[in-house]
């Protein structure tokens, strides 16, 4: 199995967590921020470029490492592929939009067509993740 390192970025603006949907894809369900960690990347810039990319908000903060899970990723149509997934707690500065649109220019892949998200906050403890993207959100304070 290819392994493929990942990251993956709770962004917290006060108690709630920013979700999104992909707008083209209902079916991905909701999720959080996350990506590819490209070649030589340290995973803490890894997670804050991701981040700005899939959402567009500047000024994210670091808050600190989650650790890590594995996440076999023939659920979500990439068989044969096993991601490392890298969780980080982010936070958001305020004031940040309710809810937004943004299209991710570079998406990772073959297909390098724009991506959109449609972005929310909702309430950490409410947050009904796809894919395992939950699999860490305790460890938020």
């Amino acid at each position: 199995m290819k392994r493929v390192q990942k990251v993956v970025a709770y962004i917290t603006l006060g108690s709630r967590l920013l979700v999104f949907t992909h707008r083209d894809y209902p079916e991905s369900g909701v999720q959080v921020p996350a990506g590819t960690v490209e070649e030589g990347e340290a995973l803490d810039r890894a997670v804050l470029r991701e981040a700005e990319e899939e959402t567009g908000l500047k000024n994210l903060k670091l808050v600190k490492y989650l650790g890590s899970r594995d996440f076999d990723a023939a659920v979500s149509a990439n068989p044969g592929e096993i991601h490392e997934r890298h969780f980080f707690h982010l936070e958001a500065a305020n004031p940040a939009p309710e809810k937004w649109r943004h299209w991710e220019m570079t998406p990772h892949g073959e297909d390098k067509t724009p991506v959109a998200f449609d972005l929310s906050w909702a309430e950490k403890n409410n947050a009904e993740l796809f894919y395992d993207f939950g699999a860490l959100l305790e460890k938020i304070a």
